[in-house]
Formats: structure tokens, sequence, C-alpha cells
């Protein structure tokens, strides 16, 4: 079962690719070529307003998925199968930046323990409840846990129940009734 952060950022909008690929073509290609091989360094155009607004938004949300992603390793311990893995987008910048992510926690039962099954299911609800903002998935995975805690429960009160044998008053509660 993965737990994951939902991306929340649109695609990059076609005009600032554009403008930025454009910008970058009519540059010279080898700093060789323009300056008769002197050290002379290309400048990038200065971004839009526009790829400014997107790029301090990619930012931000890099910041909030890679948080979101250590809060699940961090509150997931020993139960982490897999470290945090992000989804990328490039930003106009040509950066990538984290838009998504998810790690990989495992949620299976141990056999023949219900106690430490319970356990483990009340620790993967708080890995995946970690993030200040759980995702929908995250929410999906907790609720998981608590339905593999409950069975738990009702299994420990089973085996409580059948260790009573019909001979052992010692466990059975006596109720004493007068007329």
């Amino acid at each position: 079962m993965e737990i994951s952060a939902a991306s929340r950022i649109a695609a990059l909008p076609p005009q600032a690719a554009e403008r930025r690929a454009a910008a970058d073509a009519a540059a010279p290609a080898d700093a060789a070529q323009a300056g008769q091989g002197s050290a002379a360094r290309q400048v990038a155009p200065a971004p839009s307003p526009e790829e400014q607004r997107t790029l301090q938004q990619l930012q931000a949300r890099d910041r909030e998925v890679r948080a979101h992603e250590l809060a699940h390793v961090a509150a997931g311990a020993g139960l982490v199968r897999s470290g945090a893995s992000f989804a990328y987008q490039r930003g106009p910048d040509g950066r990538f930046y984290a838009v998504g992510g998810e790690v990989g926690i495992d949620t299976s039962a141990v056999p023949g323990d219900p106690l430490a099954t319970q356990r483990k299911a009340e620790q993967i609800m708080r890995a995946a409840l970690a993030p200040a903002q759980p995702s929908g998935q995250d929410r999906a995975v907790a609720a998981q846990a608590a339905n593999m805690a409950m069975e738990a429960r009702l299994q420990q009160a089973l085996e409580a129940s059948s260790s009573n044998t019909p001979g052992d008053n010692s466990r059975t509660p006596l109720l004493d009734l007068y007329a």
C-alpha cells in the first residue's frame, strides 16, 4: 500500500515555456561564436511575472511535498519499505520540482499475533496521518489500518473467550440470583 501526496499544480502554461524556448534559441549557442573565444557568459533573460509566479508555486509545492513525505517516513519508522519517491515537473527555469510523492509502507498483518498486528495497525495509522494535511489516499490507508486494528482486537477477544474452558470457573463470572 502506498501513502502519497497528490499533485495540486497544473502543467506550466504553454506560453511561458514557448517564450523561454524562444529566448534561449535567440541567445548564441556557444560563447566562442559570440566573442571569438572570449569567456563571455550567456545571460538568461529575466523571467516574466507569470514565470515568477509559476516558479514560486512550484517551489512552495516542492517544499510541501517533501515535508509531507518526510512526515510519513519519520512516523512509519520500521514499516517503511521504500523511501520517498517523487513525481517531478520542470519549471520555466529548467529545474525539476517535486509535485507529488509516495512512501511504501508495509501494511500486512503479523501472522499468528493479533496484539502485534494491532500495534502495527496503530503505527500505520500514525504514519498515514502524520503530515499536516493528509491526502485522500493517506486517509484511506488510515481507515484500512483502523479496520485491521479492529479485526486484531476481535481476534484477541475470541482467543481470550476460547481459552475459558467449561470446567474452569476462575475466569467465568458468577451470577447469584435470588428469588
